[in-house]
């Protein structure tokens, strides 16, 4: 059963100075130490929008994040998920020739008029390297229906699959209905899953997110550029992600952007104008550089801790994390936190395994936690032989008499 250490324990745990970090929904949220250093967010004109640090996955600001809006071409971030994860797999391969059915084209498939297309034509044959780039850069509805066909045999298949991706991902606010995102009854996303869909795209599939900094793309001889304007803006180093717009959705756009080793993901939903969704987002992304940074003060498999372990065959068991840790937080208050540790339970018995999980660290900023994350073994711990169990055993009775 896990239960807190009692006082007398609580004397062992260890308190490292690091960092302060942002916790909760937004900057404008409850901690009132965070609201003195941090000001207000922009004002953003748009219907729903977050920012959120890719690595720690901490939301910096929020509006309307979780509410179901259209996402119009948004949606091909997910298509592009699934064509990545098949290639990862070894399922397709990016020079294997795609033979355009007839569903694929537009002249013959009235719900593509007036659309994004790539302008393929039926029996047409095309890498799947160049489909990608008319779905990514030239967000080409009609390369969403060819490669939903070569990847799963049918866009009702595919759709499946952009659905079991919204499960295996913790999506809350999201069903797809559609390969390319064209509007359709009971089709919904939401700016936070679309951010985490983001943030899945760069740490899943690099090699397919590397297409989305790409700015242009020509395709039987039609040059067509990406649409995310903010790849030719020199003030940030923008390298994706992908817009969408439908008269229902309004102006949608998802942007990811680094300063030094720290990355932000923005989704703005509902913007009012072609131009404004770039500004909007770039507001968003400014900002959370210039207040915020992001470190990585634990290293996966690096000691954290050590506690004394009763009846194994070494008298220590080494703690730590097995991925590496990092914190958002207020620029300037890195020399405030705390880290500290709780066992879950009073004492550490072997057997142990590598990655148990035996505890939780608490990240402290003046007394009060404010993130956390498990304490785990690094390195399995064996039961000991029979007198040294029967010596540990003698121990233990007189460390529990005694204290």
């Amino acid at each position: 059963m896990n239960k807190t250490l009692a006082p007398k324990m609580l004397k062992r745990l260890t308190l490292l100075p690091l960092m302060v970090v942002l916790v909760g929904h937004s900057a404008m949220a409850n901690d009132n130490i965070v609201q003195t250093m941090i000001p207000g967010v922009p004002n953003i004109d748009a219907e729903a929008y977050i920012v959120i640090d890719y690595n720690s996955g901490k939301v910096l600001a929020e509006k309307n994040a979780d509410a179901r809006r259209d996402p119009a071409s948004l949606t091909k971030m997910m298509t592009s998920y699934v064509i990545g994860q098949a290639v990862k797999a070894g399922k397709i391969h990016q020079d294997d020739m795609v033979t355009v059915g007839q569903d694929a084209w537009a002249t013959g498939n009235p719900v593509f008029k007036g659309s994004s297309l790539m302008f393929l034509k039926p029996g047409d044959r095309v890498p799947v390297s160049q489909l990608t780039r008319g779905i990514v850069l030239q967000s080409g509805n009609d390369a969403c229906v060819a490669m939903a066909d070569y990847v799963a045999g049918s866009q009702e298949t595919f759709v499946g699959l952009m659905n079991n991706y919204v499960k295996s991902l913790g999506l809350k606010n999201t069903h797809f209905q559609t390969v390319h995102g064209l509007d359709a009854d009971g089709q919904y996303s939401s700016a936070r899953d679309m951010a985490l869909i983001g943030q899945a795209l760069i740490r899943d599939v690099p090699d397919e997110y590397a297409i989305y900094h790409e700015k242009e793309f020509t395709f039987n001889n039609i040059r067509q550029m990406n649409r995310n304007g903010l790849l030719w803006d020199t003030s940030m180093n923008v390298d994706g992600i992908k817009t969408g717009h439908t008269d229902s959705a309004g102006f949608n756009l998802v942007a990811s952007a680094t300063e030094g080793q720290m990355r932000l993901i923005s989704a703005v939903m509902g913007g009012h104008t072609y131009k404004g969704r770039e500004t909007e987002s770039k507001k968003l992304l400014t900002w959370g550089f210039r207040f915020f940074e992001t470190i990585s003060p634990i290293k996966a498999g690096k000691d954290f801790a050590s506690e004394p372990v009763w009846f194994g065959d070494t008298d220590k068991a080494e703690l730590g994390v097995n991925k590496d840790v990092y914190i958002t937080v207020p620029r300037g208050r890195m020399k405030d936190l705390k880290a500290s540790y709780v066992l879950d339970s009073g004492e550490l018995h072997a057997p142990l395994q590598k990655n148990q999980v035996v505890g939780t660290i608490n990240f402290q900023l003046d007394g009060k936690i404010i993130d956390k994350r498990p304490l785990m073994v690094l390195n399995a711990v064996p039961e000991g032989g029979f007198f040294s169990k029967i010596v540990d055993h003698i121990k233990l009775m007189f460390h529990h008499w005694f204290g």
